[in-house]
Formats: structure tokens, sequence, C-alpha cells
């Protein structure tokens, strides 16, 4: 008498397997369509009550930096130095918290390593 697997464990009459791996190919297909989505896109961030913007690409890169004329002191450019470094650092948080929201939207809060 040969043995046979239960249906549900890829070798039973369920073919559960074979759906299990188009669900996990169509999953990896939106994952990158949406990844190229995301890093074409631009965010704009503000820091120093709006003093400082920065727009930068969902690849992180730094598009625009605009200054409040107000902010640029000769006699403080560390305030100015901090204020640029701030809402650069806000801006990449910002384009990784969107990423990971976006990513956790069709994974399902699956950890997908290599993604992003």
């Amino acid at each position: 008498m040969k043995a046979r697997l239960p249906q549900g464990y890829g070798g039973g009459p369920g073919g559960n397997m074979n759906n299990m791996l188009r669900q996990a190919q169509k999953i990896q297909e939106d994952m990158a369509k949406l990844q190229a989505e995301l890093e074409e896109r631009e965010y704009t961030t503000k820091a120093g009550g709006g003093a400082v913007e920065i727009t930068i690409t969902g690849k992180k890169v730094v598009k625009a930096i605009t200054l409040q004329p107000e902010v640029v002191d000769p006699e403080d450019i560390e305030m100015l130095q901090d204020l640029i470094i701030a809402a650069v650092n806000e801006a990449i948080r910002n384009v990784e918290d969107v990423q990971t929201r976006e990513m956790e939207k069709i994974t399902g809060g699956l950890s997908m390593p290599g993604m992003l």
C-alpha cells in the first residue's frame, strides 16, 4: 500500500504548495513594483519651524535644500549646520517610514529581507 501525504503538504491532491509558490511570487512582483514607485517619489521635510526645507527622493538622494533668509546668520553657522543635519535625517526617516508602511500593506507585516 502506497502512503499518501495529506492534503496541504505539497504532495497531496490539493496542490497547496503550488498555490503558495504563486502567492509568494505575486507578493515579490508587487513588492518590486511598489519599491520602484516609492523610489521615484519625492518627499519634503521641514526643520527649525520651517527654516530649513529638504526635498529628498525615495532613493534618499537630496534634491533640494531651501533656507529661509532669517536662518542664515554668519555669526552662528553651527546652528544652520545643525538645522540642515536635522532636516536631512528627518527626511531620511520619513522616506523609510513611508516605504515600510507601504510594503507592510503588501506583505501583511511579514519580513522580506533585502527588499528595501
